[in-house]
């Protein structure tokens, strides 16, 4: 066995829950899933290097040389798969597709730069924020691929800007029409890498710059490996929904030794939303997300609000969010359904960030809540549209949080520490924490949640020290 899987499953076997008097412990005869996860396989070399410069690439900036790189990845794959590496250049492209054992390789001194024109993004079908229709590919794509990697010390730049302009402009026609749940959908931006229906993929090192959307969407694959990339979504402006890692019903995925700093979720995940995602009905889970840090953005670490495929078997651990509006973040609403359940959280550090705790099944409204405002025929609705639309039954459209551990967990400087909203039908059970500490201007709220234990456990509020209980059983805090 080797040290990664013993200090994994060393972590693992550190953590036990008390609900309801009973021990609530992890099955572990299936632990070995924690050493179980990230790409099993990388592309070989095989001594050959396609130069998409010999393909007619240009690294000027200006000269889009989107047909170019296919083809040089296309012969790679054909004739069994390799490097494609660049020279020192600003190679400007639409959406490139890349194969089976084929290794992109960015080199520093190599910019890969993103088309501004929506049309060099091939409309492909896809899922997007928890919705399955037509929507233009990403920057780069792995789709239904095995064994293939991007490294390298360079640059991908979406140059996203333009398609960020693009949503403020449509929010302020949308939200007045009473529109904000559609909007996102009906503005179709660019992501920057999408890996989907695809396994054992390796992302390593590289820096990407401003996705048109979110930058790097993990979805409906298996065994991916994110390691040691910078993501940075803020530069020319703060991009909207510039999400930094979006793991999306899929599984065995690790992500480690990352810098996110976007606008968005830093990390997050995701499993469909409402009654498409209840119909499509694939989980996240067997989840490894450890030594990254997370700046500016809205989450250190999110679940949900995508969560009708549930969420589960997740660990967490040695993780920084410095700055952050959200640190660690829970959210769903009452039509979105699943589980989210056995979530390990250990040794993370949060200095600065606002809301460093946070529980919310009511999760915003105006965005979540589908309705269609008068004026507007049914029958000539996009189908995406009816999508959102989907009436959901109650008694599926309600989501549970349960089983969640917390230990080493600490925040300073926050505004509120804790922000805790269950609602009276679905109540938050089973969380422990133990070697927790918030410290802020305000304590926070605790409503609707069930049996919660505490061991040295801490909340210092500068301004307001008294954290607010309400509707909660078995919530046992010391004073």
């Amino acid at each position: 066995m080797s040290w990664k899987q013993i200090s994994l499953i060393g972590i693992f076997l550190m953590i036990s829950i008390s609900s309801m008097g009973q021990d609530f412990e992890p099955d572990l005869s299936s632990c070995n899933w924690i050493a179980d996860v990230g790409a099993r396989t990388q592309p070989v070399s095989r001594g050959v290097i396609y130069n998409p410069s010999d393909f007619g690439a240009v690294g000027d900036g200006v000269t889009l040389c989107t047909k170019s790189i296919q083809e040089s990845i296309d012969k790679c794959a054909e004739l069994g798969g390799g490097v494609v590496r660049f020279q020192t250049g600003i190679y400007l492209t639409g959406s490139v597709f890349l194969k089976s054992n084929v290794i992109l390789d960015i080199p520093k001194g190599v910019q890969i730069e993103g088309s501004q024109d929506i049309n060099d993004y091939k409309e492909i079908p896809t899922r997007v924020a928890g919705i399955e229709m037509d929507w233009p590919a990403g920057l780069i794509n792995i789709i239904d691929q095995h064994n293939v990697a991007i490294t390298g010390d360079g640059v991908v730049h979406g140059k996203g800007k333009v398609f960020w302009d693009k949503y403020h402009s449509m929010r302020k026609e949308y939200d007045p029409k009473g529109l904000r749940w559609v909007v996102d959908y009906d503005c179709k931006r660019p992501r920057g890498i999408i890996i989907e229906n695809s396994k054992d993929v390796m992302l390593k090192d590289f820096v990407l710059y401003q996705a048109g959307f979110w930058s790097v969407h993990i979805l409906y694959s298996e065994y991916v490996t994110v390691q040691g990339m910078t993501i940075n979504n803020n530069i020319e402006g703060k991009g909207p929904s510039t999400d930094g890692v979006d793991i999306d019903s899929s599984s065995r995925i690790l992500v480690q030794n990352c810098y996110v700093n976007c606008n968005d979720d830093n990390f997050c995940l995701k499993a469909g939303r409402d009654s498409d995602g209840l119909k499509v009905n694939r989980p996240c889970e067997y989840i490894v997300i450890r030594d990254c840090i997370a700046g500016r953005g809205d989450g250190l670490f999110t679940c949900g609000s995508e969560t009708s495929g549930s969420v589960r078997n997740v660990l967490i651990y040695n993780m920084k969010g410095l700055g952050t509006k959200y640190g660690l973040r829970f959210k769903s609403t009452s039509q979105r359904g699943g589980t989210i359940e056995n979530i390990y959280m250990y040794n993370i550090q949060m200095d600065g960030v606002r809301d460093p705790f946070v529980v919310n099944l009511n999760w915003n409204p105006s965005y979540s809540n589908s309705k269609l405002p008068e004026g507007y025929n049914y029958g000539e609705l996009p189908i995406h549209w009816k999508k959102l639309l989907g009436v959901v039954p109650p008694e599926k459209g309600m989501p549970k949080f349960k089983n969640m551990f917390f230990e080493n967990v600490h925040a300073i400087n926050a505004q509120t520490c804790i922000k805790v909203t269950g609602i009276e039908e679905s109540t938050i059970d089973n969380f422990q924490f133990k070697n927790v500490s918030f410290e802020g201007d305000n304590a926070g709220n605790i409503s609707y949640a069930k049996n919660w234990k505490f061991t040295d456990f801490k909340v210092r509020g500068a301004k307001e020290n008294k954290l607010k209980l309400s509707n909660n059983k078995d919530v046992r805090i010391k004073d």
